[in-house]
């Protein structure tokens, strides 16, 4: 090449004379495989994501933890187990994978094609969810109900046929029961009811929600002596919306903000709060200029009496109406009316005030 000086050029003619010398099958290794890819001036933790790849990683979805819904799901298998054992008159074993976050779209992506879509409403919430049964957990339950051996694994197997009137007829028997004890376990944290609204065995009929919108997912597997299935309940952060601070509550009946203990220590006290009483003897209303011209030793008429109704106020409050006396060698005011508290404009207006 034009642009290399004869000692470049005796390097590299060196180089290949030392390539073509060394056998054919010579195994690289890591750092002339890094040199040959250009990665090895290039250390992973400086490594800057692609646009495609914080658009792809926007898929992953990170919501807050809902950890009485934990609990509401933990109540509904327990309940749910209970429920199947009596349903099926068969030994159940029920176990879930906890619950986790993710986008509608993807769970409807990746759920089988021939499962059961059920969609409830949840009436209080006005809102819905999603619950699925697959097809293995399908036809045990059509296996054990119709008088099918126990212990068969025949029923497990899904078929790639569309359910018939009578499988889908069981199958909603399953849902309503599953959704009835699903709304007993919100029990002590709020009352709702979710009822079964339809079947449906197209993902596409079964959009309760946008593709984009994030969802709680819980999956529990149902084991009957060997066979069963899962059973999947899907509910959109959107339908929990209405009950999402008592969801967030780290235990049964929580109070943010709040702190018993403190509630009664002031309540305790206030009743030892100092307040000022005043006793109004008379109020008028006096130009300015009369009020500026007051000087010591002069007098002011009072309209009211000796026997005159007078106010006992505490601020703006007037609470008692009395009668002033004497009790010794002090002047006193005798309660007459108990609580009579100022409903009416309390606008101040400039006034005089005598006080006892």
């Amino acid at each position: 090449m034009s642009g290399e000086t004869p000692t470049e050029r005796k390097d590299d003619a060196a180089a290949i004379d030392a390539l073509q010398s060394e056998p054919m099958d010579r195994i690289l290794n890591q750092d002339e495989i890094d040199s040959l890819l250009g990665t090895h001036d290039f250390p992973l933790a400086d490594y800057q994501h692609s646009g495609m790849e914080k658009i792809i990683g926007a898929g992953f979805v990170s919501h807050e933890r809902l950890p009485m819904l934990e609990i509401v799901f933990d109540r509904w298998l327990r309940m749910l187990t209970t429920s199947l054992r009596n349903f099926t008159n068969d030994n159940v074993e029920m176990t879930t994978d906890g619950m986790r976050s993710l986008r509608f779209s993807e769970y409807v992506n990746s759920v089988e094609p021939t499962a059961v879509f059920a969609v409830f409403k949840a009436e209080e919430w006005e809102n819905y969810g999603l619950m699925v049964v697959d097809p293995a957990l399908v036809y045990t339950i059509v296996d054990v109900l119709m008088g099918g051996q126990r212990g068969s694994t025949a029923a497990s197997h899904s078929h790639a046929r569309p359910f018939t009137m009578i499988e889908r007829g069981l199958v909603e028997r399953l849902v309503k029961l599953a959704l009835a004890d699903f709304s007993a376990s919100f029990g002590p944290i709020c009352a709702v009811n979710f009822r079964f609204e339809r079947l449906e065995v197209n993902a596409r009929f079964a959009a309760i929600s946008r593709g984009s919108n994030a969802a709680v997912l819980t999956r529990m597997h149902v084991d009957m002596d060997g066979r069963g299935g899962d059973i999947d309940l899907l509910l959109p952060y959107a339908t929990l919306e209405p009950v999402r601070d008592l969801l967030l509550q780290q235990f049964m009946g929580e109070k943010f903000g709040q702190d018993s203990i403190w509630e009664t220590h002031l309540a305790r006290e206030l009743w030892n709060t100092q307040v000022e009483l005043e006793v109004v003897l008379d109020e008028q209303t006096l130009p300015l200029v009369d009020l500026m011209q007051l000087k010591p030793g002069q007098k002011i008429a009072l309209r009211q009496g000796v026997d005159a109704v007078v106010h006992l106020r505490c601020g703006s409050k007037r609470l008692f109406t009395g009668r002033v006396g004497r009790r010794k060698d002090r002047v006193a005011v005798r309660v007459e009316d108990d609580m009579i508290r100022n409903t009416d404009d309390d606008t101040e207006v400039p006034m005089l005030r005598a006080y006892s």
